[in-house]
């Protein structure tokens, strides 16, 4: 199996994707907070295009972007009980569609989020 580990940050929809997947598969690994605003020098070197978590680090190889890291887990861990996706391409394709609509609302809403909290809190000061 080897060594994993995931880097993310608190209540992150994307990392908490990976976590799942992980757990659904039976699979230990070790969970490294990062900070948004302070990123470590790990989560720069393993994701230096980006920066941005999560971050899966397999025997020393990090994978970045949540429905690539799905995929990776799905083929590493073949054995470790139902396949993530499903085997079929159509199917397969038709999972990846949902996967990328969510990412695209989650992100939009979250941001909103943000940006109303921000608000809020500046308001109340």
């Amino acid at each position: 199996m080897g060594e994993v580990k995931v880097h993310g940050i608190f209540a992150g929809p994307f990392n908490k994707r990976v976590e799942l997947a992980l757990k659904l598969k039976g699979i230990n690994y070790e969970y490294i907070e990062e900070d948004r605003s302070n990123k470590s020098d790990e989560l720069v070197n393993y994701n230096p295009i980006y920066k941005q978590v999560p971050v899966l680090v397999h025997n020393g190889k990090p994978i970045c972007e949540s429905i690539i890291i799905l995929e990776y887990i799905d083929d590493t861990w073949e054995s470790n009980t139902i396949p993530l996706l499903p085997k079929h391409p159509y199917q397969r394709s038709i999972a990846r569609f949902l996967a990328k609509l969510i990412d695209e609302k989650v992100h939009i809403y979250f941001s909103h989020f943000l940006v109303f909290t921000f608000f809020l809190s500046n308001q109340l000061i």
